[in-house]
């Protein structure tokens, strides 16, 4: 059994002890189950999970800072009077060589407000994304690059 799945289990055991399945239980539980977990296999062949987890962890809350700035950003585009937009499309030069990696940057991408993955080149070292607005193109590719890319490949990438 993958320890994801037995954390899950532990979880939800959590929630049945307590009699109570709302979500910050439920993710108490989950934390207090990785911890349980850690400590029992600490320095066997899973320690693959004990680093993912921290990671994925850490790009879910990257991604909801980054959403809410982004909404911040094009609400203030959007209730401006002039409505200043500034459209472009940005190669992006591609790292991440997993199929999984690449659409889970490119759903990342196109999750974020103002922001959308417009298609990969066929070589896969290429995405093209369409923002509304663009001050400095190799700021965008840095931020898309150090934000999403990096995070991404450490965790979907051995």
């Amino acid at each position: 059994m993958s320890l994801f799945l037995l954390n899950l289990l532990l979880a939800i055991a959590w929630g049945a002890l307590t009699g109570k399945f709302e979500p910050l239980n439920l993710l108490f539980g989950f934390l207090l189950a990785f911890a349980i977990l850690w400590v029992g296999f600490r320095g066997r062949s899973q320690e693959n999970y004990f680093t993912r987890v921290p990671r994925v962890v850490e790009l879910a809350l990257y991604f909801a800072v980054d959403i809410f700035k982004a909404n911040l950003r094009l609400a203030g585009i959007i209730l401006s009077p002039r409505m200043n937009l500034r459209p472009a499309v940005v190669a992006v030069p591609l790292e991440v060589r997993t199929e999984a990696g690449l659409i889970l940057l490119m759903n990342l991408i196109t999750l974020t407000p103002g922001t959308l993955s417009l298609d990969v080149s066929s070589d896969r070292r290429v995405l093209f994304v369409h923002t509304v607005y663009l001050e400095d193109p190799q700021q965008f590719i840095s931020s898309v690059k150090e934000g999403y890319e990096r995070r991404v490949m450490r965790i979907v990438e051995p």
